[in-house]
């Protein structure tokens, strides 16, 4: 979700311009809806009502989203939009005490992660096991922008090293070293995740 919300977009989205508005409810609602269901715990109902709210109110407010100190990435911006519809929906649901505490937890945990990233062996597999499939989408969803399209460009659209260097003009090295810090980032966010949430990963 980077590059594309830069100040040219933000402009022709304020003089609401169509083409730009739904550029932004186009590409962000599938992050957003990785972002927030495990946070409702699951429940896509209300996580469809908190992505919808959601992009209500960005496009109601996009006048105090700032392209250029947020270099074009959008998305940093949504999820604090929605932790807040979020919390909402949540003050509304029954038992919501443990979910909202856990979701503390995991984000302190997230914040510590990034700080020390590990450099242990990823398993690759787990972008195609089928059980954790939810689990590997919100975990995509809270890795940084550029090592997200690097894994998924990778081991979803099955590009090569060269075919992904030619695509973004740098060096096959740069995108060798972007993809073993990618797959740091992905495993370690993941097993804070799984941890949290009590999933299971063997």
């Amino acid at each position: 979700m980077q590059t594309i919300f830069d100040d040219r977009w933000h402009r022709r989205a304020l003089r609401g311009d169509a083409q730009a508005v739904a550029q932004l409810a186009d590409v962000a609602i599938g992050p957003l809806y990785r972002f927030c269901l495990y946070r409702l715990g699951g429940d896509t109902h209300v996580c469809e009502e908190v992505v919808q709210e959601t992009l209500v109110v960005a496009i109601r407010r996009l006048d105090r989203y700032q392209p250029h100190r947020a270099e074009g990435n959008i998305f940093p911006w949504l999820t604090g939009l929605a932790r807040n519809e979020i919390r909402r929906a949540l003050a509304r649901e029954k038992n919501n005490a443990d979910l909202q505490a856990s979701w503390a937890r995991v984000d302190r945990e997230l914040r510590e992660v990034y700080a020390r990233l590990e450099s242990q062996p990823f398993d690759e597999e787990l972008l195609r096991r089928e059980e954790t499939c939810q689990m590997v989408g919100a975990t995509m969803s809270q890795i940084p922008p550029h090592y997200r399209e690097a894994l998924e460009a990778k081991y979803i659209s099955g590009k090569t090293v060269r075919e992904m260097a030619a695509a973004w003009s740098i060096s096959e090295k740069a995108i060798e070293s972007r993809l073993g810090r990618a797959r740091e980032a992905f495993r370690a966010t993941f097993l804070s995740l799984t941890k949290n949430l009590g999933a299971e990963t063997a």
